[in-house]
């Protein structure tokens, strides 16, 4: 039995196991499995590498796509001054690190938003959003980093967010879980009513398929576009990779 795996906490909101099940069952791979790992501390991760010996690769979600990052054998695959890591291949013990959400987001993004000169908020600063500045600097994208408090990443809060911040943005992304199920009432916190048709919000949570943000912007006449094609996109990666490294 080949096995692969997510790890990250909690796991309810996560689609890749039914993902990856049903794309094995298409491809006629009854010896494969896709395992959830819901671990609730990154120091249980070398155990679980020890304890599984067909384990195969592993994809990282929310909250250790950074701190998975001291774990990894080989983090050579995965740009400079990076420091996130959501896909895992493992190898005679070793674990090597890839960012699968740069291909996942870039490929995404392009195809829901032509128009490159914008600028671009950022909502949040964890693993996941190192992946979307890579994409939106080498988009050349201006953006800002929005989060709770200031800090030397967030340049702004959500109490900053004003009539001409929103106005002169038309990108805003969400890289924070906000929104996600069990919480689908919940959203960031911005003020919606200054957002136009011009907008597009992209929200990296897919479930729920249209979040609180995601409608709030609707509401508004905003394009909007939800993570799914995202995960998709990053999911095929990592499945590229696992694959390609052993020459399959």
């Amino acid at each position: 039995m080949r096995s692969y795996g997510i790890i990250g906490y909690p796991l309810d909101h996560s689609f890749s196991q039914q993902y990856f099940t049903e794309k094995f069952r298409s491809l006629g791979l009854d010896d494969h499995q896709y395992l959830n790992f819901p671990i609730s501390r990154i120091e249980e991760l070398p155990a679980i590498i020890a304890g599984q010996s067909h384990l195969m690769g592993l994809n990282i979600t929310i909250p250790y796509k950074k701190q998975v990052v001291p774990f990894l054998t080989d983090r050579s695959n995965i740009p400079a001054g990076m420091n996130a890591c959501n896909c895992i291949s493992i190898e005679n013990g070793k674990t090597i690190g890839y960012n699968t959400d740069i291909i996942g987001f870039e490929r995404s993004l392009k195809s829901a938003w032509k128009n490159k000169d914008i600028k671009a908020l950022l909502l949040g600063s964890g693993g996941a959003a190192e992946a979307v500045c890579f994409v939106l600097k080498s988009l050349a994208i201006d953006y800002v980093i929005v989060g709770r408090e200031k800090s030397y990443e967030n340049k702004l809060t959500y109490a900053d967010l004003d009539e001409q911040l929103i106005k002169t943005h038309l990108l805003i992304i969400n890289t924070t879980p906000v929104g996600t199920y069990p919480d689908i009432n919940d959203c960031p916190r911005l003020p919606y009513s200054y957002l136009t048709t011009n907008h597009l919000l992209y929200d990296l949570v897919y479930n729920p398929a249209k979040t609180m943000f995601l409608q709030k912007g609707e509401e508004r006449g905003a394009a909007i576009q939800n993570g799914y094609e995202m995960l998709v996109l990053q999911a095929e990666e990592s499945w590229r990779i696992w694959t390609s490294e052993r020459g399959k």
